[in-house]
């Protein structure tokens, strides 16, 4: 038996009681209430790293298809992000964390060979050739480590 409701395939948006009669409104409450108490932080905040870095993938436009989804701004964002958060969940990953490490890495030299400018970079901050102006870099938390935040570059 599963904790997750049962779907009607002639309408997938409701779910279902085991008997397969939909559920109450108070059934599905209670059901969310179940999954929102089972959850943990620090899964969350794994599923967000993992989203942002499926996202960046599409604006660097590295998925086949997606190449007019490209905004320089948007994967730099995305990569930021990635990184502030990343170190929050690095400790419970144990040696899967250098899969999102390698994923982060490689983000990261697509967005400078895609033309993006990292602070202090040729020409300074500014838009990258056909891309989007970016977006300014946001002050450092008291909460994040030392070093969160830049983005890395080879040879500095």
């Amino acid at each position: 038996m599963s904790d997750q409701p049962q779907q009607d395939p002639q309408n997938p948006e409701m779910p279902l009681n085991e008997d397969g009669t939909p559920m109450t409104e108070e059934q599905l409450a209670a059901a969310y209430e179940a999954q929102v108490k089972a959850l943990r932080v620090e899964d969350v905040v794994l599923q967000t790293v993992v989203s942002l870095l499926n996202l960046a993938g599409r604006k660097a436009g590295l998925v086949p298809g997606t190449e007019d989804e490209r905004d320089l701004g948007q994967l730099g964002l995305a990569i930021e992000a990635a990184m502030r958060l990343f170190p929050l969940v690095e400790p419970a990953l144990g040696e899967d964390a250098g899969q999102l490490k390698d994923a982060i890495s490689q983000l990261q030299m697509a967005y400078v060979q895609l033309g993006g400018q990292v602070e202090g970079g040729p020409g300074g901050p500014g838009p990258g050739p056909g891309g989007p102006a970016q977006p300014a870099p946001p002050k450092e938390s008291p909460l994040a480590p030392p070093g969160a935040g830049k983005l890395w570059v080879p040879g500095q």
